[in-house]
C-alpha cells in the first residue's frame, strides 16, 4: 500500500479509536502508535501483509484494548466527574474529523465507559464498524463465539443503562427552551423543561472549578445552573452542533470555556453534561 493510501486510513482509525477511548488525545496517540508499529517493520514484512488496512485496524484495536485496561486505574484518581469529549460537527482537517452519529454521543460513550475493555472493543468493532467476530477474536485473544457473547453482553448493558433519546427535532426544541429559561432567570421556567430526576455532571479535570459529584434533581440542578450564570457575566454563548444534537459552547474573550450538551428524554432535559476540562476542548480552539 502506498503512503497516500496509508494516510487515507487515518480517519477510519481515528473514528475507531475515539469510540473506544472517548477523547481525541488518547485516540490520536493510539493512531500514532499504530503507524509507528507499521513503519518499524522491514519493507519485506510490510509487503507480506495482504490487506494493510485490516492490519492497521487490528493493531489500533489492540492498542486501544491495552489503554482501556489501564484507563480504569486513571479514572479512579481523576479529579471529579469524568466525561467523554464532546464531538463538534466539523473540524478543519478532514483527516481529523470524527463522523457524527449516535455512536459518539455523550450518552452512549458514558455507558461504554462502564463496559469491560473487551466488551467495549467487541461492541465497537462489530456493531459500529461491522468487523466479523473471527477478526475481533484476533484482537481480544478469545474465540469468535466468546467475542459474540461479549458484544451481546455489551448490547444488553447499553439497553439497561441508557435512556431512550429524543429525536433530533424534539431534542433541539427542548435545548432552545432550556436556553430561553436560563436567560429569563425564572426558576419555574427552567424547572419546567427539566426532568424531576435530571442529573448534571461537569468535568473540569482538576484544571478548572467544577462540581466534583453529580448534581441531582430538578431543584438542585436549576439552582446550580443559575448560580453559574450569576457568577459568569460576559460569557458569549453560541449554538453548535455536536453528536448529541444542538449544544451550547460558551466563550470568554474569544477563548472556549466549555461545552454544554443535553440529554433529552420524553420532551424534557434528563441529563446536563458540562465539559470544561481544557485538555478535552483542544479541538474547539
Amino acid at each position: 500500500m502506498i503512503d497516500e493510501q496509508l494516510v487515507g486510513e487515518r480517519r477510519h482509525l481515528l473514528n475507531l479509536a475515539f469510540r473506544m477511548l472517548g477523547t481525541f488525545a488518547e485516540a490520536e496517540d493510539a493512531v500514532q502508535e499504530t503507524y509507528i508499529r507499521w513503519y518499524r517493520m522491514t519493507p519485506d514484512e510490510r509487503a507480506a501483509i495482504e490487506v494493510p488496512g485490516a492490519w492497521l485496524t487490528r493493531v489500533a484495536s489492540r492498542i486501544c484494548l491495552d489503554v482501556l485496561g489501564s484507563a480504569r486505574a486513571r479514572r479512579e484518581s481523576y479529579v471529579g466527574e469524568w466525561l467523554p469529549e464532546p464531538v463538534q460537527e466539523a473540524l478543519a482537517d478532514p483527516l481529523d474529523r470524527v463522523t457524527l452519529d449516535d455512536s459518539v454521543s455523550t450518552a452512549l460513550l458514558i455507558v461504554l465507559e462502564s463496559l469491560s475493555p473487551a466488551e467495549r472493543v467487541a461492541f465497537v468493532l462489530h456493531d459500529v464498524f461491522r468487523v466479523p467476530f473471527a477478526e475481533i477474536a484476533e484482537v481480544v485473544g478469545r474465540s469468535a463465539e466468546a467475542c459474540r457473547q461479549l458484544a451481546t453482553s455489551a448490547r444488553r448493558h447499553i439497553r439497561e443503562r441508557r435512556r431512550t433519546p429524543a429525536g433530533r427535532e424534539t431534542h433541539d426544541e427542548v435545548v432552545r427552551a432550556f436556553v430561553a429559561a436560563c436567560s429569563s432567570g425564572d426558576l419555574g421556567a427552567l424547572a419546567a423543561v427539566l426532568d424531576p430526576d435530571v442529573v448534571l455532571r461537569s468535568d473540569g479535570g482538576g484544571f478548572v472549578s467544577a462540581a466534583r459529584k453529580p448534581v441531582l434533581g430538578m431543584s438542585n440542578v436549576s439552582r446550580f445552573l443559575f448560580g453559574i450564570i450569576s457568577k459568569n457575566d460576559g460569557l458569549e454563548v453560541t449554538e453548535t452542533e455536536t453528536a448529541d444534537g444542538l449544544s451550547l459552547a460558551f466563550w470568554r474573550e474569544g477563548r472556549i470555556g466549555g461545552v454544554i450538551t443535553l440529554g433529552v428524554t420524553a420532551g424534557v432535559v434528563s441529563d446536563v453534561w458540562i465539559m470544561m476540562n481544557p485538555e478535552k476542548l483542544s479541538s474547539w480552539r
